[in-house]
């Protein structure tokens, strides 16, 4: 017993002298998508930040396919310490969790959060060369061609996905879905007028929209954003009660020690409230919201049961 009880004691002292000196090397942060997309833009934002912070390089390193489910496999199963950490979305940590029936990690038990960093509203735009200027024009526009009309999204499952079939079956109108490896391919291609329309997050979306290139119709969540404070929310122009966005946040391998976990916690939260750091995140349209691990996996926990409820009630399917 007492052996047991001084080994645990060594245990504990070991792993806060790592958490004091950690980080000693370069930290890898994992993109499970391809870079262009809300999660590539605010992952660099932040990595910059976190290295400046730690005086160590935070590479970002961009794993994309399946919906995420590459690159967060690949955090999954790094070594747990603190040396590879997974900048997930709603869609890698709620959404794929009750959309897809096998995935090749456990879910509930591969992952430390860490925290969140921001809430990312969405989008509704469409290519220049679409004759509606409003969401209601839009739907009327939808109604008079079904199945004409096509719309991309960063994957199958993801909140930009799910945010167009909820917005399909809100407005009884069809519009076929194209999936892409993620954010950054699936704007190429509404920019080259390949689809017609797309959801995505404001941080993905903003610079194309404010040079034109893009027409946002509305936003997804219950209030404006400052990003683009002249475009209405669905709720407000075309389907009442819509509310629907996407966040990021920080997770490592479920095994890395409690006190690395806080500690990358900590320094996340300051990171975001730096002010410089704040300002570049709101005007491309994120909200900064940074918390602690267990806010975060409640967070986790509280959107996988929503989307749940939502992938059931619309019968959702990957495609």
């Amino acid at each position: 017993m007492k052996k047991s009880l001084i080994a645990a004691l060594v245990s504990i002292s070991a792993a806060g002298a790592f958490a004091q000196t950690w980080p000693a090397r370069a930290v890898t942060l994992v993109v499970p998508f391809p870079p262009g997309g809300g999660t590539d833009t605010g992952a660099r934002i932040v990595a910059q930040q976190l290295s400046k912070k730690w005086g160590q390089p935070v590479v970002v390193e961009n794993k994309g396919g399946a919906a995420g489910q590459i690159g967060a496999e690949f955090v999954a199963k790094a070594r747990p310490d603190g040396y590879t950490i997974l900048m997930g979305n709603i869609g890698t940590q709620a959404i794929n969790p009750v959309l897809y029936p096998k995935l090749p990690y456990n879910p509930d038990t591969a992952f430390a959060p860490i925290a969140l960093v921001a809430e990312l509203p969405l989008a509704m735009m469409v290519h220049p060369g679409v004759p509606a200027r409003s969401a209601k024009e839009f739907v009327a526009l939808a109604k008079a061609q079904p199945g004409k009309l096509s719309y991309s999204s960063s994957g199958a499952g993801g909140a930009p996905h799910l945010a167009a079939e909820m917005f399909k079956d809100a407005t009884g109108s069809f519009i076929l879905h194209v999936p892409y490896r993620g954010g950054g391919p699936a704007i190429a291609d509404l920019l080259a007028g390949h689809v017609q329309l797309s959801f995505m997050t404001v941080l993905e979306a903003s610079g194309h929209i404010n040079a034109g290139k893009l027409r946002a119709l509305a936003v997804t969540s219950d209030k404006r954003v400052s990003a683009l404070p002249a475009v209405p929310t669905l709720a407000e122009s075309a389907v009442p009660g819509f509310n629907s966005i996407s966040w990021i946040g920080l997770l490592a391998p479920a095994p890395t020690p409690r006190d690395v976990v806080e500690k990358i916690s900590a320094d996340l939260r300051e990171a975001v409230a730096n002010d410089e750091v704040r300002e570049k995140l709101v005007q491309l349209g994120a909200v900064p919201a940074a918390t602690t691990p267990d806010q975060f996996a409640r967070l986790i926990d509280n959107d996988r049961k929503r989307y749940a409820e939502i992938i059931r009630v619309r019968n959702v399917k990957i495609d």
